[in-house]
């Protein structure tokens, strides 16, 4: 199969949705032509320009880095659609109205040039429907590509093809849309909201049913309905309110007008309550009234026994909270479907209902049982899909416990369970997943794509993966190598708790290089997000109530010496970075030959959270920045270089994206930036076999360095005295900062000295040690470890 080329995109419509798939797109380094209305007054683009602007604003950012803008060109529907030749792939995305659309494609068609892509991003309006308004000769590259919001960060898009859709020009979309935007593909029927939405509304008509049901209060239903089932901490009505309530009315009248005869149908209407807040403008989030309010600093909800908001507050059943903690999901189902209180009736229900659905829906919406599980997670943010739920518990008790529900009346249907359910064990299997409308397994895609994906997400009871063959491991790391992809290449994995790394990490890395110097040809350290959460501080802080200062000196001197090994050593070590990459964590990235990141990494050192600064040879390494850097430029001064690393580890800034964290420091210019995190293993060890067979050497070591001395540690100070003065920072953010720019700048010592890598290292250990002396370092270190939050003292 040959590669689709995609040059450049354009986007028809700049609203949530168009600016945002313009803005990832961009991420992703391809030029785009954002269009939509001209405007009624002002610069003919001015609809664009508006979109634009409120993105750079929005938090989580669209863009990944802020240069990322310059990629999205604004254009308007009037006078600029001859530029739609210059794109390979069109992508529509304007307001929810089949003949908006249609007359929108009667306008631009004649300006696509041969072989374009042109494809809609509904959400759930019949593609085949759209595909009529397409002349003949263009519909075989017309589809749906539907993303999901917000763009940039959630995985799913969903791909609905037509009858008469190209079937290869279709793998190449999926595969493009996986690797160069970083997706997880859903292959959707063309069926009404096709599957994520179909589960996931259905899902929330059933929360709303049996919260009125049995008279349960919103934030009773949220606490509920989020992390406890393995749901995002938005939980239900919080979901809503960000989605926005008059997009989900949307959703739910178009599940109400395309599927009269769903043996559900009764329940597809909206709540008067829901119907009142709508028509007095109470949106949710975007109206900042909702089912949520905020007033003040009080967050309130809305109470129907009231008629009013009041304080948000709720409360779980202790017993529903001790079975929901119960590790056997057989076992906490039968006590949720016996238990009487209304909470643990209304867990039960949800999940039957939703069960009962989805086994009734599975041939008609979704190939196979796989795809509706992935698209749950990817879309919804689910912890596991429903058959996976519904597998784990037990496939036959739950079944006879729905049947007999349906039986006696209390499910939300009468319609039986198909006769599939009870000829099977389950939906999973390590042949495949059960696809209901063939009534066979179907095994995952077998496009070229996917073997990049070493460790995809896998659904329960599906084949396991490879663990390929252990080398060496103790309790901290494993090393060990996938011998089909490289058996000369090893890959250390961080096994701690979070990653954290403690001495068994440091002794397991340390040993872990020396035998890749003797057995192999390069390393790669790897393991899923996190990467690292940084030093292990239940062992800094116990050392500390001991008074064991020396040992905590040593202790560094070992976390500066692993840095320096995985620098120094004689075979490439690439570090494979997803996820945090906190503190140590990121110092062992820094000191990597090379990185491949996943986009979402963030990556930052945040020592000074916990009343410390980088001491694993991260302001070493910034300090050897700044003087790369100083001797390419006129005069040759440090300082400059050095106070942007001085504001980034005193104020402990995270990068919010892989090319942040290059902008930052925290990688190099030549890094790798893969925006599937799944194909950043495959990546990375072919990065590292490249490495091994070019001209790379180690970085020679204790190399002469220009630092800044007295007078940059005098005039960072300037700077934290205006800060102090201005109440911005405490006596003890002085005290850390002033240690983080001492290790910068070398030291007491004079402006523009060179030094060697060592005694920096010395420097920054002494710094480290000096505060954790210090009661308030102590104090942040105890308050971080109880409650998960920095301290400010």
């Amino acid at each position: 199969m040959s590669r689709l080329i995609i040059r450049k995109v354009a986007v028809l419509g700049a609203g949530v949705m168009g600016a945002q798939i313009a803005a990832h797109c961009a991420n992703a380094d391809v030029p785009v032509i954002l269009f939509d209305l001209p405007a009624k007054e002002g610069p003919a683009n001015g609809v664009v320009d508006k979109a634009l602007a409120g993105m750079k604003k929005l938090d989580p950012a669209p863009f990944a880095a802020k240069d990322r803008a310059q990629y999205v060109e604004a254009a308007n529907y009037g006078s600029d659609l001859a530029r739609l030749g210059e794109c390979d792939l069109v992508i529509e995305a304007i307001a929810e109205k089949m003949e908006w659309k249609l007359d929108l494609y009667a306008k631009v068609v004649p300006h696509l040039k041969a072989g374009a892509i042109f494809a809609s991003n509904t959400s759930g309006l019949s593609i085949e429907a759209l595909a009529a308004g397409m002349p003949d000769d263009r519909r075989s590259q017309f589809c749906g590509i539907h993303f999901f919001n917000p763009p940039r960060y959630m995985p799913l898009v969903e791909l609905i093809p037509t009858a008469a859709t190209d079937p290869v020009l279709l793998d190449g979309l999926e595969a493009w849309l996986t690797t160069r935007l970083g997706k997880s593909i859903v292959r959707a029927k063309d069926t009404p909201n096709f599957v994520a939405n179909r589960v996931g509304v259905f899902s929330i008509l059933a929360v709303l049913h049996h919260t009125a049901r049995l008279g349960l209060a919103f934030d009773e239903v949220d606490l509920l309905t989020g992390p406890r089932i393995g749901r995002p901490k938005s939980a239900t009505f919080r979901t809503a309110d960000v989605v926005g309530l008059d997009t989900l009315v949307h959703v739910l009248g178009t599940m109400q007008a395309t599927l009269p005869n769903d043996p559900w149908q009764a329940h597809f209407r909206t709540p008067e309550w829901l119907q009142a807040l709508i028509a007095k403008g109470a949106l949710g989030q975007k109206t900042k009234c909702g089912i949520y309010r905020k007033q003040g600093k009080q967050i309130q909800v809305l109470d129907l026994h009231l008629q009013d908001y009041r304080e948000s507050g709720g409360e779980i059943l202790p017993e529903v909270v001790e079975i929901l903690k119960l590790r056997s999901p057989a076992e906490k189902f039968a006590q949720l479907a016996a238990h009487p209180h209304p909470q643990a009736q209304f867990l039960w229900s949800i999940f039957r209902d939703v069960f009962h659905y989805c086994a009734v829906h599975l041939g008609g919406i979704a190939d196979n049982a796989r795809d509706i599980d992935l698209a749950m997670r990817w879309g919804f943010g689910w912890a596991q899909g429903p058959f996976e739920t519904w597998q784990a518990a037990g496939w036959k008790a739950v079944a006879e416990m729905v049947r007999d529900d349906i039986a006696h009346g209390r499910a939300m249907s009468d319609v039986p369970l198909p006769a599939w359910v009870f000829e099977r064990e389950g939906v999973h299997a390590p042949a495949g997943s059960y696809s209901a409308a063939e009534d066979t397994l179907k095994p995952r895609s077998a496009l070229p794509v996917y073997p990049r994906q070493l460790y995809p997400d896998r659904v329960l009871g599906e084949a396991p993966d490879d663990r390929g063959e252990t080398l060496w491991e103790n309790a901290g790391v494993r090393l060990w190598r996938r011998a089909d992809q490289d058996a000369r290449i090893g890959i250390v994995s961080i096994i701690s708790k979070m990653h954290a790394v403690g001495e068994e990490v440091m002794d397991g890395l340390l040993e872990a290089i020396a035998r890749a110097e003797t057995e192999l040809d390069g390393l790669v350290i790897w393991q899923p997000a996190p990467f690292a959460v940084g030093a292990n501080l239940q062992q800094v802080g116990e050392a500390c109530r001991a008074g064991q200062f020396d040992l905590l000196e040593k202790m560094v001197a070992k976390f500066q010496r692993t840095s320096m090994r995985i620098k120094h050593a004689q075979v490439p070590v690439v570090a494979a970075v997803q996820g945090m990459a906190l503190g140590g964590g990121c110092e062992f990235v820094m000191h990597a030959a090379h990185r491949v990141f996943a986009l979402e990494s963030y990556v930052g050192l945040v020592e000074a959270g916990v009343g410390l600064i980088p001491a694993g040879g991260g302001s070493k390494e910034f300090a050897l920045q700044a003087h790369a850097l100083a001797q390419r430029a006129a005069g040759g001064d440090v300082f400059p270089y050095i106070q942007n690393a001085f504001q980034t580890i005193a104020m402990a800034t995270v990068a919010k994206s892989a090319q942040e964290a290059i902008a930052l420091g925290f990688g190099r210019a030549g890094d790798d930036v893969l925006f599937n995190a799944n194909e950043i293993l495959y990546a990375a060890i072919r990065r590292a076999r490249a490495l091994a067979e070019s001209a790379w050497r180690p970085a020679l070591p204790n190399p002469a360095v220009t630092v800044a001395g007295r007078n940059g540690i005098a005039t960072c100070e300037m700077m934290l005295v205006n800060m102090a003065e201005g109440g911005f920072i405490s006596a003890h953010d002085y005290r850390v900062a002033k240690a983080a720019a001492t290790a910068l700048c070398g030291g007491e010592v004079d402006t523009n000295r060179r030094v060697s890598e060592q005694w920096i290292l010395d420097v920054e250990r002494a710094q480290f040690v000096e505060l954790l002396k210090t009661e308030k370092t102590q104090q942040r270190i105890a308050h971080m470890l109880e409650t998960g939050k920095p301290l400010r003292n």
